[in-house]
């Protein structure tokens, strides 16, 4: 890398502005002469920007009262790593996000790391205040040591941007003396309310970490706020979950995006790192302003996404949600919508697709009464490729679907599995079957902890039929995905000439492990075959047409922990695979069936243990559902 030069802090131009990239996605024309309801361009670019940077990245943008969109980033000197010498640099669009202004570096870190930006704005003196923590910088690419010191600090602009005031310290005012081992401000925007008992309050999410000396005993998330305008600020809700001595906990709500609701609320939506409860989202409220959190953070396990930070937006009557879709890696930027202020939010297949590109962070911004910007990490071997803008309008986005069709699920006191793509009944092995495409069809069950087998042994056991010749066939799939998160799945893999069942646990604060078990041939004759995996008795057992086919030892600790969780039948729970054939009469029970219940098919002493049945003989509320083989 050639030699840096350094800028004063406070204003420091580069010398060329950002180039418009043509996005790889296409744009919605509207009515008329209407413009594109979907434009997009790289807006950070290490190999384009000058500056010396080796990499941008963490995103966040406001817009002012005076209309300037501000996209803040960390400018990254050394490499791509979090705690070496770190600008917080800026480019500001005075024409609704279409052109933007050259490089300008806010905050020189000289060597430190100054980043997590988090802005907002304030609407009756036009101030924006930018919010950062800081820390000692390396040179190694190593992370901060454990415990890390982190100081928040605030500068101002009260010219759009343009200029910035020297940054001071918040420590005295929202560093609480045992938060010690880690400190963050966002990073997002924070919001200024409009209504409640706090008009016009400044509100912004931080979270931390306490260190005892020998080991980090809690986790904190928070919500800082303002009433002046930013000149002081106090640390208001906290949330607080506690480390056991193993390194085990809960949760651990991070990186905090909110938005005002309808009715004054506050919702506030986290990253979840690693807890024990299921789910990389978590979510809470606040009912008095930022104040209090109503009720503690709750994790969203059937919110897939991976360990990522993300933003929510209010947007008339839905809220908007950008985060990568894949739940095990960062890739797939998509955004959803919520129509109940947040308790519920659609699922993947509804939501709006901006990238299949690896993706990271991001921040969303009202751009105009009409348009909604995303400033997003992006790239096509890297999330931290570059970071790009893209400016769209509601009508571009997915509308709200009526419910899916379902098939009943007969375990007691379990709601219907919803229908996808369409998938019609056929003639099964057990009555009717559901005939598969292997394009979109699918079977998805909503969450419900039942279905989460955690450490205790199970038995899952269907009919499947197909002739596929390749591919990967997933037949069922609960938990999460990757090789990382606790999982169960049993698969046909005609390619390899096997039919497999796998589970990953994690146990204590242990790294996970997998156990699998594989029958030799692929079974793809066009014939119904049964399928069966069994947990018990320290083994793990695969089960062919009633006959045990393999074993293996299994492995302690929890199939359904910490990972976001989905139950599927006939795709993967990242939508990567899909089935093509016809599957019957799924079940899964909360203890091992013996060997002879299991080749008896479906015993009735198993019904009480019965965690799902799903007989796939009928699809109701299907519009014109057909019929396939």
């Amino acid at each position: 890398m050639p030699p840096r030069t350094r800028r004063p802090f406070w204003l420091a131009l580069a010398t060329s502005c950002a180039l418009a990239a043509s996005s790889p996605f296409p744009a919605h024309a509207g009515p008329g002469d209407r413009a594109p309801a979907f434009e997009e361009q790289v807006l950070f670019d290490a190999a384009r920007d000058p500056g010396g940077y080796a990499c941008f990245r963490i995103p966040a943008i406001v817009r002012t009262t005076d209309g300037t969109l501000l996209a803040f980033a960390e400018g990254r000197v050394l490499d791509c790593g979090d705690a070496g010498d770190i600008d917080v640099v800026l480019k500001r669009s005075t024409d609704g996000g279409r052109t933007w202004g050259p490089l300008q570096v806010v905050n020189d870190g000289g060597g430190d790391t100054h980043g997590n930006p988090a802005p907002v704005v304030d609407r009756a003196t036009g101030r924006v205040l930018l919010l950062e923590t800081y820390n000692a910088g390396r040179t190694d690419g190593a992370n901060c040591a454990v415990p890390c010191a982190r100081t928040p600090h605030l500068q101002h602009s009260d010219d759009d941007g343009r200029t910035w005031s020297a940054p001071r310290d918040l420590s005295p005012e929202i560093l609480p003396p045992d938060w010690n081992s880690w400190y963050a401000t966002g990073p997002v925007h924070g919001v200024q309310l409009t209504g409640g008992a706090h008009p016009g309050r400044l509100v912004v999410g931080v979270n931390a970490e306490t260190w005892d000396g020998t080991r980090i005993t809690a986790n904190h998330a928070a919500l800082v706020v303002s009433d002046d305008g930013g000149e002081h600020w106090r640390t208001g809700a906290t949330d607080t979950w506690p480390v056991a001595a193993d390194g085990t906990f809960r949760q651990k709500p991070s990186e905090l995006t909110l938005t005002e609701r309808a009715d004054g609320a506050l919702l506030v939506s986290g990253r979840e790192e690693n807890g024990t409860d299921l789910g990389h989202r978590t979510q809470a409220l606040s009912r008095d302003g930022g104040d209090t959190f109503a009720a503690p953070f709750r994790a969203l396990p059937d919110l897939y996404a991976p360990q990522v930070q993300g933003a929510v937006l209010r947007l008339g009557d839905r809220t908007l949600l950008s985060v990568p879709a894949d739940p095990d890696r960062r890739r797939t930027m998509t955004v959803r919508s919520s129509w109940d202020g947040g308790a519920t939010w659609d699922s993947v297949d509804r939501g709006t697709l901006v990238t299949r590109d690896w993706s990271g962070y991001s921040d969303l911004v009202s751009v105009d009464d009409a348009a909604v910007g995303l400033l997003y990490e992006g790239g096509a071997s890297d999330a931290r490729d570059e970071i790009r803008f893209a400016r769209f309008t509601e009508d571009w986005l997915a509308p709200r679907r009526p419910a899916d069709p379902t098939s009943p699920d007969l375990a007691p006191g379990a709601a219907p599995a919803a229908v996808l793509g369409g998938a019609g009944t056929t003639d099964g092995a057990v009555g009717g079957a559901l005939a598969l495409d292997g394009a979109d069809d699918a079977v998805r069950l909503p969450y419900d902890e039942r279905l989460a087998l955690g450490e205790g042994d199970f038995t899952a056991a269907l009919w499947f039929r197909y002739s596929a010749s390749g591919g990967e066939q997933p037949l069922l799939w609960m938990g999460g995905v990757g090789t990382t998160q606790p999982q169960v799945w049993l698969r046909a893999e005609p390619g390899n000439g096997r039919v497999q069942g796998l589970i990953t646990t994690r146990d204590g604060a242990a790294a996970p492990r997998s156990a699998w078990v594989r029958a030799d041939g692929a079974h793809n004759d066009g014939r119904w075959h049964r399928l069966a995996l069994r947990r018990g008795g320290g083994r793990i057992t695969l089960f062919l047409d009633g006959a045990a086919a393999a074993d293996a030892a299994d492995v302690p600790g929890s199939v359904s922990r910490n990972s976001p969780f989905g139950v599927h039948v006939g795709e993967r729970v990242d939508g990567r695979a899909r089935f093509t054939g016809a599957v019957d009469d799924v079940r899964v029970w909360n203890r091992a069936l013996t060997d002879a219940e299991i080749a008896a098919g479906a015993p009735p002493a198993a019904l009480a243990s019965t965690v799902l049945h799903l007989p796939l003989d009928r699809v109701d509320g299907a519009a014109g559902a057909g019929t396939g083989g």
